[in-house]
């Protein structure tokens, strides 16, 4: 199963993604090209503006991707 399989059946939910750099990028799956994923990160902290491309957040490449798990399962 690939990566862009992975976050189409996430999408909506809340991920912890770790790039290959090992930064980790937490939220919510908003947007999936074949190409990038886009994560609207919990706060927006740019004064009530929305954060990223139209509001779906910031797109990370799929290829750039190391893990992806779901969020509720490091912050209980």
């Amino acid at each position: 199963m690939s990566y862009y399989d992975i976050c189409c059946r996430y999408k909506g939910e809340r991920v912890c993604i770790t790039d290959k750099s090992g930064r980790k990028h937490v939220g919510t799956i908003t947007h999936i090209t074949p190409t990038h994923v886009y994560i609207k990160p919990d706060q927006d902290d740019y004064c009530g503006y929305s954060y990223g491309f139209f509001g779906f957040g910031y797109p990370i490449a799929l290829g750039f991707i190391a893990g992806l798990a779901l969020a509720p399962l490091f912050f209980w």
